[in-house]
């Protein structure tokens, strides 16, 4: 009988009752052979497994870093990653420090931004009174602090101490003087950011101020009407061979003075009080963020342009001296200059309105032309105030009533910028190029700057209303033709002209050394000399002990001859007016091109041109 089963191994398995007896090396023999036959076959994944039982997943693998126990292949990658990140890192910063590179550096000041600095300076060297302890003028000192403070002065004057000088000797003329302040504060309102990239904004406000804090000294400035205001601190007159110690008489340090400095008012004077109702209002834009200061300047300004409005004259009329050195022709031009200024401080339309009367306009000069027609100055301020008032129909255009007169000053704009180009014979030039606005008369560079100043603003305000210029007749001119006129005559005054001169003291390489100014010229070697002392040091022919930096002076002749002598002031004097007019100048061409004029300061107190309309009506209900 035979037993059949399965052979684990693959095979059948037979069992024979008659093997029980076989010897159990026969058995061995066979189980042998069996293994044999088995192992010959491959075997399948079930029967490995049944061979090896299950199999051991791999273990893995850690890194104990003592604070944490990370996995050794996180670990490993970190590590790599780390090390990649830091030879980039390292091979990039060898490749920015070793390839070499073009540094964009801001690019030098012009000679405009340059000469602005030095004529600035000229400001403070003029200064009157305590000086402030930056004033950066080694050669000055306090000077004059009786000032106004004699008995014949009258009682709404407490003291006149402070101001500036007008120009070589030791006068304060205030006509000039208020002139030159509206002047810088004009250029300040329409240029403050040329001032402020080139440094000197803070400079030109503090002597605005300075200024300004003066001239609320020369009336009572706290009052609503007044009948009296201050003209002029010292005397000048030679003209009677008087040896009575003066301002022009003596030649002396302003610190070394020790002769009376009489105090000259004046009652009917509208010329006067109107301009400086102009510097006070204009300073008055200027620090308008001062809100106290700001209004105290036009409370001043308000009584002292009524104070003009109400006694009328001439202020020149009734002074000798003021006649002799600063004569005013007329008094229209400073109310329509005045009111014009006193409506973009306040606001007020009364003052749009008077500046804007066609009879005041007549008076001024507006429908005439004449030799001097486009002159601005000191004397004459109409081509300046219709500059100022064009300003106002560019940008607002206010309509009626104004417009037709506001076209009038707009139109008679266009024909002075004309007038003062060399394509028109309007005006004379010398072989060097500089335009005789004086029609050949002595001390002529003092109109040179208010032109370039005019004409480089006037083109500001034609590319700031996106016009690219103007005609004159049937010709178009672009704005560019505007710049460039008042740029010829910039660089002919900086030294591009046949002397090779810069008439700027201190600018450039050769410039006047005896410039005719008593402080500059006499040594501070702690001498004081007396009136008649200090000749000598007038009639020397050596050069100025002490540079008057920034001081434009007088200027060369018809045919650009000049002669660098102190005695001589027709050349060589500088005034406060004249330096006025070259910083305007200066400021309106420095810097970049892309820098326009600031088109809305100027308006801050302008109410809006027309009434807000009515709300509509409420809807309709049945």
């Amino acid at each position: 009988m035979s037993m059949y089963g399965r052979d684990p191994w693959g095979g059948p398995l037979e069992i024979n009752a008659a093997t029980d007896s076989a010897t159990d090396d026969d058995r061995s023999r066979n189980l042998q052979d069996l293994d044999r036959a088995a192992l010959s076959r491959p075997l399948d994944e079930t029967q490995q497994s049944w061979l090896l039982g299950p199999s051991e997943k791999k273990k893995k693998k850690y890194v104990d870093l003592g604070c944490i126990i990370v996995s050794r292949k996180i670990f490993v990658w970190t590590i790599g990653t780390l090390l990649f990140a830091a030879f980039v890192a390292g091979f990039v910063t060898l490749i920015v420090k070793t390839v070499p590179h073009h540094h964009h550096k801001n690019p030098p000041p012009d000679n405009y931004t340059l000469a602005l600095h030095k004529a600035l300076m000229f400001f403070n060297a003029q200064r009157s009174g305590k000086l402030p302890k930056h004033n950066n003028v080694s050669w000055r000192g306090n000077s004059c602090m009786q000032d106004g403070k004699s008995s014949d002065v009258s009682s709404a004057i407490k003291d006149l101490v402070g101001g500036f000088y007008d120009a070589g000797d030791a006068i304060k003329f205030n006509f000039p003087q208020s002139f030159a302040m509206t002047m810088l504060s004009w250029s300040v309102i329409e240029y403050s950011a040329k001032y402020e990239a080139a440094g000197e904004l803070e400079h030109v406000k503090e002597l605005i101020k300075w200024g300004s804090d003066y001239f609320l000294k020369t009336f009572n400035s706290t009052a609503d009407a007044i009948s009296t205001l201050a003209a002029q601190v010292g005397t000048g007159d030679t003209s009677d061979r008087s040896t009575t110690p003066n301002d022009h008489y003596c030649w002396m340090r302003p610190e070394d003075i020790d002769y009376d400095r009489p105090v000259t008012e004046c009652h009917s004077c509208s010329d006067l009080a109107a301009e400086m109702a102009a510097a006070l209002a204009s300073a008055s834009i200027v620090f308008k963020d001062n809100k106290a200061y700001s209004k105290k300047l036009v409370h001043g300004a308000t009584t002292l342009f009524k104070f003009s409005r109400d006694q009328r004259g001439r202020y020149s009329a009734g002074s000798s001296e003021a006649s002799i050195f600063y004569n005013s022709t007329s008094y229209w031009d400073e109310f329509v200059w005045g009111g014009a200024w006193m409506y973009y401080a306040t606001g007020n339309s009364s003052y749009l309105k008077l500046a804007t009367t066609p009879g005041i306009a007549k008076h001024a000069g507006a429908f005439w032309g004449g030799p001097d027609y486009g002159v601005f100055s000191w004397n004459n301020k109409l081509a300046g105030a219709q500059v100022l008032l064009s300003r106002l129909r560019l940008f607002l255009s206010p309509g009626y009533p104004y417009e037709e007169i506001l076209r009038t000053f707009h139109n008679q704009t266009s024909i002075v910028m004309c007038s003062y180009l060399p394509v028109f014979t309007s005006f004379n030039r010398t072989k060097g190029g500089l335009i005789q606005l004086n029609h050949g008369r002595p001390q002529p560079l003092q109109y040179v700057v208010n032109a370039a100043f005019l004409a480089a603003l006037y083109s500001d305000y034609l590319d700031a209303a996106d016009t690219p210029g103007w005609y004159c007749g049937p010709n178009f001119f672009s704005t560019d033709v505007l710049r460039n006129f008042a740029k010829t005559q910039i660089n002919y005054i900086l030294g591009n002209n046949p002397r090779k001169m810069s008439y700027v003291v201190g600018f450039g390489d050769k410039y006047p050394k005896h410039v005719h100014h008593r402080g500059a010229s006499i040594p501070k070697n702690k001498v004081k000399y007396n009136c008649k002392g200090g000749w000598k040091w007038r009639d020397s022919s050596k050069p100025n002990p002490n540079t008057i930096v920034g001081a434009m002076v007088a200027g060369p002749d018809k045919h650009d001859g000049f002669h660098d002598v102190r005695s001589n002031y027709n050349y060589t004097e500088p005034t406060l007016a004249g330096n006025a007019g070259l910083v305007a100048s200066l400021v309106a061409l420095s810097g970049d091109k892309g820098m326009k004029i600031d088109k809305n300061t100027i308006f801050s107190a302008v109410p809006p041109m027309f009434p807000t309309p009515p709300p509509p009506p409420a809807p309709w209900k049945p």
